[in-house]
């Protein structure tokens, strides 16, 4: 079984009985309050699993390559390869991550696109053979560096609207192709496939049937020079939504059945990379800071509060955008979090934001949210907080090291995993599970794990 690491590298919490996953934040929180109050991270390691069955019940002749810089948690690239899912890795560092965890150098695709020539040559030495490309200077360093190489050429796909841009920052464009197909025959490097870029936020099914005529048209050009194209990667996008994954289905479907029937042999992959991480990780952050920034008052003579000011508050918390919220600087909507331990329902709610602890002018978090009056010390989680948020941290605004992650999955999902495809024993040999207990949901049922 691929993706079998040779020592356990993390522990997972085996959730039995009546142990749900607002009881493991609980206890966690409950053990910050005793320390150092630092924020952490909560993976539901059986939502990656129903991901993949969601996956493979709407999509099923597509096959996933995931997206490692989307989140490179261990027991993430353990499960998914577990599951049978490839690699997609933009430099050496995540092509050595994948590797570390024994993944076979065929389902890996370094798709970097300004790649440098001591990374090809890592490549190249370690038997990564798939290799993206959009334009003639990366073309020749690989042809220097990497003889062996298999390209997907990358091709740029029309924006699904205005405010859409960055599918067409990405890529050559369909008059381009000729040319670097030409010289890639020229040069002797194989052109396997087509690689059409989709920015993550896309939210136009009719984006990928557009790229899927184009990858024909190059697919066409490359088969008329004399390639045997035989990959089309129709990309990323993939939200994590069920009715997303059915609404490109059948556009993608449609599009394939008429430009890539069976007989052609192509296989067709994507690059799904939020979709399985977003939902499963949820991460619990604390107030350290609280301010009064404005009072809607019309007398403004006087400094103290009258009954009739309304206070907006500016909190700032443990992580910001240079951790766990990174994906704030490419302008991803953070959404509101929820209160550890809620209020009344009937307190106030005052217009908040949210800073992380740098306090530079960029660090904000969440720019207007409603919440009741916290405190410092109040502790916030923030669900859907799985993508583009486990790197390291961009500067060192603090002393704190990246969040932990405490990785769960419930008894259910053990077993239904178990179903789907992963081995007891191959899936005990990636990580060591341990029951989790609560003092107020104790159970004498645990699973079995081997020494």
């Amino acid at each position: 079984m691929k993706g079998i690491a040779a020592e356990p590298q993390y522990s997972v919490g085996l959730l039995e009985g009546c142990t749900a996953l607002c009881d493991v934040i609980d206890n966690h929180i409950d053990e910050q309050t005793l320390s150092e109050k630092s924020a952490f991270f909560v993976a539901d390691l059986g939502v990656i699993m129903r991901q993949h069955v969601r996956w493979r019940t709407h999509m099923a002749q597509i096959r996933p390559y995931y997206a490692v810089r989307c989140n490179s948690s261990p027991a993430v690239i353990e499960v998914l390869a577990a599951l049978g899912t490839g690699f997609i890795c933009t430099n050496k560092s995540e092509l050595e991550l994948i590797q570390s965890h024994g993944i076979p150098s065929e389902d890996i695709i370094y798709s970097g696109v300004c790649k440098q020539v001591s990374q090809i040559k890592y490549a190249a030495k370690n038997g990564i053979d798939l290799l993206v490309c959009d334009n003639e200077a990366e073309l020749r360093k690989i042809s220097r560096c990497h003889p062996n190489a298999k390209l997907l050429l990358q091709v740029s796909t029309e924006a699904s609207g205005l405010d859409d841009e960055m599918s067409m920052t990405f890529g050559c464009s369909l008059k381009d192709c000729r040319h670097l197909l030409e010289k890639a025959k020229e040069l002797g490097v194989q052109v396997v496939g087509v690689r059409s870029h989709i920015s993550r936020t896309c939210e136009d099914d009719q984006v990928y049937a557009h790229a899927i005529s184009d990858a024909r048209c190059a697919f066409d050009m490359g088969e008329e020079i004399g390639f045997n194209m035989k990959i089309l990667d129709i990309g990323g996008g993939f939200s994590g939504s069920e009715t997303q994954l059915e609404l490109i289905n059948r556009a993608v479907m449609s599009m394939v059945d008429l430009y890539f029937p069976p007989s052609t042999g192509v296989s067709i992959i994507a690059e799904p990379g939020s979709f399985f991480v977003s939902s499963a990780f949820t991460l619990a952050v604390n107030v350290i800071s609280k301010e009064v920034v404005a009072r809607d008052c019309q007398d403004e003579a006087h400094d103290d509060p009258s009954p009739n000011d309304e206070p907006e508050f500016q909190y700032h918390v443990n992580e910001g955008v240079y951790g766990s919220f990174a994906s704030k600087l490419s302008e991803t909507l953070i959404p509101a979090p929820s209160v550890y331990k809620n209020k009344s329902l009937d307190a106030p709610v005052f217009s908040s934001s949210l800073w992380g602890p740098s306090g530079d002018d960029l660090d904000q978090v969440v720019d207007h949210c409603l919440l009741p009056e916290l405190n410092i010390g109040d502790w916030l989680t923030f669900a859907q907080a799985g993508s583009y948020s486990m790197g390291q941290p961009l500067c060192s605004a603090t002393d704190s090291p990246p969040p932990p992650v405490y990785y769960v999955i419930s008894s259910r999902d053990w077993f239904e995993m178990q179903d789907n495809g992963v081995t007891h024993e191959a899936t005990l040999k990636n990580f060591s599970l341990v029951p989790y207990f609560l003092n107020s949901c104790q159970t004498a049922a645990a699973l079995s794990v081997p020494a």
